[in-house]
């Protein structure tokens, strides 16, 4: 038969255009495509022999070989898979995945589809040839069938077909480099592509040796990818050395996993993962981007390591791979089509990790700690961004306390005292300054537990969770701490002493009122203050203290709302100016007083004084009069 010249496809002339430019976000992607279109020849010959032994007869051993011509600027990937003849190339070729791998699947039983480990559709794959080469150049001759074929394309609209020749079965692709992708004839890079995209191909992936040998002849060939996908093997037959040197290669790490979760699911949707969780945070931890390192693989070749919606933000510190044969793909590969298979894969996955993680609170609390330390604070997050899995999360969320160095919430309400209706938290940034915080006194002194949280997220998802078990979470920074149905042993004389107190405050907290006035919401006595003389607070249904204070500084905020002042009746600077208030309510002092006792309270929080000039001066006026 005489060369034959056809035009593309309508619909692939376009995909020229564009493969050629965007396609593919990283050009080095064709060599992945090329060499799973040959696992694919090899897995449909291997599938078809086991009903006609005679198509492999005399090469049983399927591969898939890869050589560099430098001086001739070319790449060849050749297989001994099934091949193809003139109209096989004409059609697959020619067209969209209107047959190949695409229609031999269709062909197929659900069992027969399992057990073949076909890959994807062959057609748009083989396009992305060219984006790096000018010319390409396809020998096949089809299994069981003695004639060779020689398709010829420059990807600008025609290609050919005539004879060819070829000696054995399977299909042979030459590119032609074009002089911008000449690193590709580099054998560390093709190497690197190789076990980065297609280790764990199920065939060995070869590369011809260049001119290494005896006598300037070839060298050996080296296997490049591990030929072995160790998630497709039972967990029975992997030991823990090789589920760590895994880890280490797709996690591009050097630590111990801390868990290692390996599981085949059959359902709906089938799929297999090993997972990692790492023992000490990845680098990359708080990346703002958030973004996944679980690899998706589709029967064992590469997709994506940042599968938008296979995994949650909140569990993006697992290591390891998810691997489909149900997903669909987009005709780049690169990005997953909106896929209802893709959710019940996530929610499965989601299931099983916290699954694990909650039998390892249960029976190992000091190694739990030592996870929640490292990723506690990411965890946390999907209390705001996963509400389904809310309860699941609240079970394993860790909190230190004034009681515990780390508690459940159930812990904690398992402590209560008698009388307590709430979950106390305070919220801040850090811890020490937070467990000597004057707000902390009245609960100490009451001897209620009070949560103490440090983390930024923590301040969001208090937002979305107000209560747990039936118990309100209550901050001890906001509202009124009514704390008089708790009781203890010193209440009574404590209450003698408060009424002696009590005639003359009224009098100080108007003063106090008036020399402050829009600077503060309101003065009154404080039912938390056992030791300090004042502390400032949020009012009931205003923002937390800590919450406007991570605002401000984003910039989110300017001016932060007015507090409300508390006064310990039964601190001795109270008493005193109570005392000068009931003699002359216009003291020069107790105006003095009134602001210092303010910028007090914004020093105990950690925060600068107002106006630190007029503090200044305000102190040293006091401290004058006092000698």
């Amino acid at each position: 038969m005489s060369k034959e010249t056809f035009t593309f496809q309508t619909e692939v002339s376009r995909l020229l255009d564009i493969v050629a430019s965007s396609l593919y976000s990283n050009r080095e992607i064709f060599l992945r495509e090329l060499i799973s279109n040959a696992s694919d020849a090899c897995d449909k010959l291997r599938h078809q022999a086991l009903t006609s032994p005679s198509l492999i007869e005399g090469d049983h051993d399927f591969k898939v070989a890869l050589s560099v011509d430098k001086e001739a600027k070319t790449i060849t990937v050749s297989d001994n898979g099934i091949g193809m003849n003139h109209d096989d190339l004409l059609a697959t070729l020619g067209t969209i995945a209107s047959s190949g791998t695409g229609a031999f699947i269709e062909q197929m039983s659900k069992d027969d589809k399992k057990d073949s480990g076909l890959i994807g559709q062959f057609g748009v794959g083989f396009y992305s040839a060219f984006m790096v080469c000018d010319k390409v150049e396809v020998t096949a001759r089809k299994a069981g069938e003695q004639e060779g074929w020689l398709w010829v394309s420059d990807g600008k609209g025609e290609f050919s077909i005539e004879k060819g020749s070829r000696d054995e079965r399977g299909t042979t692709v030459v590119l032609y480099l074009k002089k911008d992708a000449e690193e590709f004839l580099e054998p560390s890079r093709i190497t690197h592509i190789v076990k980065m995209y297609s280790d764990h191909i199920g065939f060995p992936v070869t590369l011809a040796g260049q001119g290494d040998g005896e006598d300037g002849k070839e060298g050996k060939e080296e296997t490049l990818n591990a030929a072995s996908a160790i998630w497709t093997r039972s967990p029975q037959e992997v030991d823990a050395e090789q589920y760590k040197e895994f880890y280490h290669h797709t996690a591009h790490a050097f630590d111990e996993p801390w868990i290692t979760l390996h599981n085949r699911i059959e359902g709906v949707v089938s799929y297999t993962n090993l997972l990692f969780i790492p023992s000490v945070r990845p680098f990359d931890l708080f990346d703002p981007d958030r973004k996944s390192h679980v690899k998706l693989f589709v029967n064992r070749v590469f997709i994506t390591e940042q599968a938008d919606g296979l995994l949650p933000p909140y569990l993006r510190f697992l290591r390891g791979v998810v691997d489909s044969e149900d997903l669909s793909l987009n005709i780049s590969r690169e990005m997953l089509q909106t896929d209802p298979k893709l959710n019940k894969i996530r929610n499965g996955l989601v299931k099983k990790v916290l699954g694990a993680l909650k039998k390892k609170a249960d029976n190992d609390a000091e190694a739990y700690a030592q996870f929640w330390d490292n990723f506690g604070i990411v965890l946390k997050e999907g209390l705001v961004d996963d509400y389904p899995m809310r309860d699941k999360l609240l079970e394993l969320t860790r909190f230190k306390s004034t009681a515990e160095t780390m508690t459940s919430l159930a812990g904690y309400v398992e402590r209560m005292k008698e009388g307590q209706e709430a979950i106390y938290y305070i919220t801040g940034e850090d811890e020490a300054q937070l467990a000597s915080s004057p707000h902390l006194e009245g609960f100490k002194a009451k001897g209620i537990e009070v949560l103490l949280l440090i983390d930024p997220v923590d301040e969001f998802w208090m937002q979305h969770i107000t209560d747990f078990d039936g118990k309100a979470l209550k901050s001890i920074t906001r509202g009124e701490a009514n704390l008089d149905a708790i009781k203890t042993e010193d209440d009574d004389n404590a209450k003698d002493d408060k009424a002696e107190d009590a005639p003359q405050l009224d009098l100080l907290i108007a003063a106090i009122k008036l020399e402050l006035g829009e600077s503060v919401k309101d003065v009154r006595p404080s039912k938390r203050l056992t030791e300090s003389p004042v502390c400032l607070i949020a009012d009931d249904g205003d923002m937390d203290v800590n919450m406007e204070r991570l605002l401000r500084r984003h910039g989110q905020m300017t001016n932060g709302m007015p507090r409300v002042l508390e006064l310990n009746p039964s601190h001795a600077i109270v008493k005193k100016l109570a005392e000068r208030a009931g003699d002359d309510a216009e003291d020069a002092l107790l105006k003095d007083a009134a602001h210092l006792l303010l910028d007090q309270a914004r020093i105990a929080e950690g925060e600068a004084p107002t106006d630190a000039a007029a503090f200044a001066k305000r102190l040293a006026s006091v401290m004058e009069r006092a000698l």
